[in-house]
């Protein structure tokens, strides 16, 4: 085998004309995502009547969507305008290792929003004492370490490997395309790529199913409105972001199993980070009433100075 330096990335093969207009999409798409994130980050952090744990717990998504998509779609639009398509295999890496922890993070993330929602919920008199900010922290702790530890292994176990290809197959570094460039066994990746994936969507699908179906229990057996309404307000935008985040997963997951699809399969792979990313602080600022009615507040104050 021979240790090469420099990869070519595949990237999308596209004509001439739709070249620029890729690029000014995918531009826009990036510069509206740093926005939003940005923009409910800094409300969040300025506004001391948000400094509460379901905010906070949001703050982790929105930082883990701000680097997942600076990893992935500057140098995407940099490749889309550019003839030669080359990355050094440690950016590739590094790539690959942020990609992976963007949608492990974001599971994670999830799972603690939920936990968030459940003692805010089904345990009310308890929730200032049960989620506290030391709680938080280790939550978010948690999250974030669980995520670094899988992927780690999941890159390291790549790395480990001779190379004697060039070519990376997507439009992007991921692990898989990382290791398809050696000319050894990759049995273990396999094995351990399809342990990483069925251990982390059981304890996401796992966790938030039993958490969203005893807050439903608690809900029905106590028949009341109020409690009935918060449960709405604050779960439905929780559930809506992640069934979108799980359903662009899970695209990306099947397409790459049908080699017959590249191009397909490379667009699943873009939307599986600029979907979720945009989308889920135009959810959550909407469907939270508190977030909501901040940002109306601030818009009306930049409007309408006193």
């Amino acid at each position: 085998c021979v240790i090469l330096t420099y990869n070519t990335i595949q990237g999308f093969d596209i004509s001439s004309e739709f070249t620029y207009p890729l690029f000014f999409l995918l531009l826009f798409v990036y510069v509206s995502l740093l926005f939003s994130n940005i923009a409910i980050l800094v409300l969040i952090i300025i506004e001391k009547s948000l400094h509460q744990p379901m905010y906070m717990l949001f703050c982790n998504l929105s930082v883990n969507d701000l680097i997942g998509n600076t990893v992935l779609l500057p140098q995407l639009m940099a490749h889309i305008i550019s003839t030669e398509r080359f990355i050094t295999y440690k950016q590739c890496v590094v790539q690959a290792f942020y990609s992976h922890m963007f949608g492990s993070a974001s599971h994670m993330i999830l799972i603690i929003m939920a936990t968030d929602r459940y003692v805010a919920i089904c345990h009310p008199l308890r929730y200032s004492s049960v989620m506290t900010t030391q709680t938080v922290i280790g939550l978010s702790a948690t999250a974030w370490g669980s995520s670094v530890v899988l992927v780690s292994v999941l890159i390291g176990l790549t790395v480990r490997l001779p190379r004697c290809g060039s070519l990376i197959q997507n439009a992007y570094c991921d692990n898989a395309s990382l290791f398809k460039l050696s000319c050894e066994n990759v049995s273990i990746n396999n094995i351990y790529g399809l342990f990483f994936t069925v251990l982390l969507f059981s304890c996401s699908i796992g966790g938030i199913a039993a958490t969203y179906f005893r807050i439903a229990l608690v809900c029905w057996i106590k028949k009341n409105k109020e409690l009935n309404n918060k449960a709405l307000q604050t779960c439905a935008s929780h559930l809506v972001l992640y069934l979108i985040m799980l359903l662009t997963g899970c695209l990306t997951i099947t397409l790459h199993r049908f080699s017959n699809y590249p191009d397909l399969r490379k667009i699943a792979y873009v939307l599986f980070h600029v979907v979720p990313g945009n989308l889920n602080p135009i959810i959550y600022g909407i469907q939270t009433k508190s977030l909501r009615d901040k940002i109306i507040q601030t818009l009306q104050r930049k409007v309408i100075p006193a």
